[in-house]
């Protein structure tokens, strides 16, 4: 199972112990609310507030980071995000005015928002389509393995020293940032490499113009992100609906069962990445999201039926698998299908677009739920999973013609 990621470049294998450093240390957002009302005495709805303006200034950053990535480098972004982050998470353990504190923790946001599509487009600089799912699922793996341990961590340092969750937060943002600047190489191409990549992978070739241009020349590529912004709408259930619907089912015990589903839900990701990816890893991207949708649709859709808990453990299992697929094959099909010139800023718009399933799914399922009760909410996942398949499996037969129009020719 191990035997696909032996032969990735060395940078990748860089980026996955910097991920898994990093997501170690990542002690403040986990506790985020907590810190803003019983540290920093703000009052619920003024925690929202600085919350959801964290969150925004995600976007803005993304944007930043992945035209500079194209203009200047993917290195040097990623080292100054890092920089960036950690200087504002120091300053925040510093601080005696903890009112200050929102304010450090939106620029560190803004800051994380600039490394993301900088780390994509390096991946992406560094494979080819051949092992770019084995590379995209390892950095992922190495993010979910630091992650799995960090919220243990800051948990016990909240009760006995918050600043000691801002200081663990900078340190492991400083050791990600000297990874990355002693060992991983700058990887964006010039002239010459852009030229190669076009002839050995016509999808990529270099283009002129705005990331919107590019975009509007390629509508697969639209319709792919269309189709898993719903995809990612159904998935999102399992952070708002879910929780609803299992306090509803166990009124004495409803968070704790919660609680339950999340572990094994994170259980399957460590273990369960590398098993999967090597029984899909010969399928194109564009297949295995889709089945990742219909995974969606099954694990959500019969929670209609759910009564034991034993039964929305087993059902973790479907849509958790459909969470591994999707999060290693969306990013490798966009980056199949972005134009080299334009790697970064792909990879900051894309997960703004898809990830707009996130952020509207709350208001729109809450309204839902208001109205037909939270039970309702599985079906409508059920059938919203099934169009994003449908999408899928129209991309697949379009991408199957046009292998064969080149055979042809």
């Amino acid at each position: 199972m191990l035997d696909m990621y032996r032969r990735l470049p060395r940078d990748i294998y860089v980026l996955f112990v910097a991920q898994i450093v990093n997501s170690l240390g990542n002690f403040v957002y986990p506790f985020l609310a907590l810190l803003l009302t019983e540290k920093a005495g703000l009052s619920t709805s003024d925690a929202g507030l600085y919350i959801m303006i964290a969150a925004m200034s995600y976007v803005p950053g993304s944007l930043l980071g992945g035209k500079l990535a194209d203009s200047f480098g993917r290195k040097r972004m990623i080292v100054a995000g890092f920089l960036l982050v950690a200087a504002s998470f120091l300053t925040c353990g510093a601080i005696d005015d903890m009112r200050l504190l929102p304010w450090f923790i939106i620029v560190a946001e803004l800051a994380m928002g600039m490394i993301h599509p900088t780390i994509q487009a390096l991946t992406t600089d560094l494979t080819t389509p051949d092992n770019r799912q084995a590379a995209f699922s390892l950095t992922y793996l190495g993010h979910n393995i630091g992650f799995a341990m960090g919220p243990l961590i800051a948990g016990y340092l909240f009760a006995r020293n918050t600043r000691l969750m801002f200081y663990g937060d900078a340190g492991t943002s400083i050791l990600a940032v000297l990874l990355v600047f002693f060992m991983v190489s700058e990887s964006r191409p010039d002239h010459v490499e852009l030229e190669r990549i076009g002839r050995e992978q016509p999808a990529e070739q270099a283009e002129g113009g705005t990331i919107l241009l590019v975009l509007r020349r390629r509508p697969a590529l639209v319709l792919f992100m269309i189709a898993t912004l719903i995809s990612t709408f159904v998935y999102a259930q399992y952070t708002f609906a879910l929780p609803l619907y299992l306090q509803e089912l166990f009124p004495d015990r409803g968070a704790q069962v919660y609680g339950m589903v999340m572990t094994a839900n994170a259980l399957l990701v460590v273990f369960g990445t590398a098993p999967l990816i090597t029984v899909t890893r010969k399928w194109k991207a564009v297949t295995n999201v889709g089945l990742s949708s219909l995974l969606y649709a099954a694990g959500f859709g019969i929670l209609y039926f759910g009564r034991t808990v034993g039964f929305f453990l087993g059902t973790a299992v479907i849509w958790t698998a459909g969470e591994i697929l999707s999060a290693t094959n969306v990013d490798v099909y966009i980056a199949n299908h972005t134009p080299a010139s334009h790697r970064g800023r792909m990879n900051a718009i894309s997960p703004i677009l898809v990830g707009a399933g996130f952020a509207v799914s709350p208001m729109i399922i809450g309204r839902f739920i208001e109205r037909f009760g939270t039970r309702m909410v599985w079906p409508l996942a059920a059938v919203l999973g099934l169009i994003s398949t449908a999408g899928f499996v129209m991309l697949r037969i379009a991408d199957g013609k046009n292998v064969s129009r080149r055979v042809e020719r």
